[in-house]
């Protein structure tokens, strides 16, 4: 038992409030998750892995050039969306997730970043994860992709993995195997006692990881980033390609 609702009566948040300043001049006049990548906006792909898992009922959350991002979301097909507004101030990701808790409710819930592109290789990531969460040993449950296969990074990694999947941050100056898609499944007892206002949740992945609780799953399939004009244009080249 994974002590979570139905895939089908479960939540997710896309995280849509960024600037995507490296991004500029294209997000000066449109936001970041609906900038297009072959065709598609950002979001849409965040939308297709919701969709797969047959998860319906959505926030997104808004802030830089708010008016576009409401009206594109709200016009979505098949999805139960509700917008959580940040217009007033930005409250990064920890900050976002927290004030959207009244739309979420009380079970574990999943969180999307739209600033990267998750492509799944054969059956729905999020299902996956679904099968695999146990609260009586977890907390939040991260998908991860390993570096070497992703497009876009040049980064060190973010994490180790133990053989059950329990997660260990690389420390500074070393490299880690994984990076973190973007993609976490969150227990919401983990925001009591967080900080007022804007903070990451990297508090999260940290207060889970002290007690053992922060748990991995590896993600088949591919993972592009498109910070920046370049990453844009090669993530199109390679997802129209395949």
């Amino acid at each position: 038992m994974t002590g979570l609702p139905e895939i089908s009566d479960m939540r997710a948040m896309i995280l849509a409030a960024g600037l995507g300043s490296r991004l500029r001049p294209i997000t000066d006049r449109t936001p970041k998750p609906l900038v297009k990548v072959a065709g598609r906006a950002l979001i849409d792909y965040c939308f297709e892995l919701l969709e797969v898992a047959g998860i319906h009922h959505v926030v997104v959350n808004k802030h830089h050039l708010a008016q576009q991002l409401s009206a594109y979301v709200e016009a979505v097909p098949g999805f139960d969306i509700s917008v959580s507004d940040e217009t007033e101030a930005l409250l990064e990701t920890g900050g976002g997730v927290r004030k959207a808790l009244p739309f979420l409710g009380s079970a574990p819930f999943f969180v999307l970043n739209s600033d990267v592109i998750v492509r799944d290789n054969g059956p729905s990531s999020i299902r996956k994860m679904h099968a695999r969460w146990q609260p009586e040993e977890m907390d939040i449950l991260l998908l991860l992709h390993p570096v070497e296969t992703a497009v876009g990074y040049a980064g060190s990694g973010d994490f180790h993995m133990e053989e059950n999947g329990k997660l260990i941050r690389r420390t500074q100056g070393e490299a880690a195997p994984f990076l973190f898609t973007g993609v976490q499944l969150i227990n919401p007892q983990l925001f009591d006692g967080m900080p007022e206002g804007a903070f990451s949740l990297n508090l999260l992945y940290d207060k889970a990881a002290t007690t053992g609780r922060l748990y991995g799953v590896t993600h088949e399939g591919q993972w592009l980033h498109v910070g920046t004009p370049d990453a844009l244009a090669e993530a199109s080249r390679l997802i129209e390609r395949a």
